[in-house]
């Protein structure tokens, strides 16, 4: 993809990393011009067993836990299907060489405020990383987006990919980029795009593929902000909010119907 002229003001990526993430930040640089990355430091596990525990009870937080553990074991033991969905669809999933990274305890801290008030940015674009509070929301300099990882509002939270997959519904296999409010993934709608899994992808790699299929509406998304032409749409879909799968009914479900 030929870069194009530089945008305007800058673009300001929040993040916690991840393959797909780099995917769509490189896309993004390529198609719009430099970007900024604020890199936030991951939660721990026990950090999200304690979060989880109080909001859904101990028994669902050790449950999707142990769903976190087989996928990453299955990031390792699946290494080759995802080396061959990256070559094939042409992701970039590394940061460059010359990547602006600032590093951030967390995305909802001081320290990321103080980053986007140095950047000045005239979109930040949330993507894998911590809920932002109403009080850091307010304080943002420009529209805030948020990339997610399924279509809203009917999958709004975890997995949006996979459980679309395991309700019987997938036409919705896909992603949407929304303004970013108060609410989980409950902002309103800019961009969506559906697409389809394929042999051999699995809870594992079907953020890769999303990301795929999904560096497009970012980058019209935020170029369009960046245009001043913020425009948002109703999808018409019921709402809901949906957590990691459990172990049990992970393993269950994918012997019963193969969806993994």
């Amino acid at each position: 993809m030929a870069a194009s002229e530089s945008s305007p003001r800058p673009i300001a990526i929040v993040t916690g990393g991840g393959p797909h993430v780099w995917a769509i930040v490189n896309a993004m640089t390529d198609r719009i011009g430099p970007v900024s990355v604020v890199l936030e430091t991951p939660e721990s596990k026990k950090q999200l067993l304690l979060g989880r525990a109080r909001r859904q009870g101990w028994i669902s937080a050790i449950g999707q836990l142990g769903t976190m553990v087989l996928s990453r074991l299955g990031k390792l033991s699946l290494a080759g299907h995802a080396a061959r969905l990256i070559e094939e669809e042409k992701l970039e999933t590394e940061p460059r060489h010359d990547q602006a990274i600032i590093h951030v305890a967390s995305a909802n801290g001081p320290e990321c405020l103080k980053a986007i008030e140095k950047i000045q940015p005239g979109v930040v674009l949330l993507a894998g990383c911590r809920m932002l509070s109403k009080d850091m929301l307010a304080k943002m300099p420009c529209p805030v987006l948020n990339y997610h990882a399924g279509i809203t509002p009917k999958y709004r939270g975890m997995n949006g990919g996979y459980w679309a997959l395991t309700s019987g519904d997938p036409q919705n296999f896909g992603t949407t980029v929304h303004l970013v409010d108060a609410g989980v993934d409950t902002g309103a709608v800019l961009k969506q795009v559906r697409g389809q899994p394929k042999r051999g992808d699995s809870i594992s790699s079907y953020a890769l593929r999303q990301a795929a299929f999904s560096r497009d509406i970012c980058v019209e998304a935020v170029s369009d902000v960046l245009a001043g032409k913020l425009a948002t749409f109703d999808p018409g879909l019921p709402s809901r909010q949906w957590y990691h799968p459990t172990i049990w009914f992970y393993l269950w479900t994918g012997l019963r119907t193969g969806i993994w």
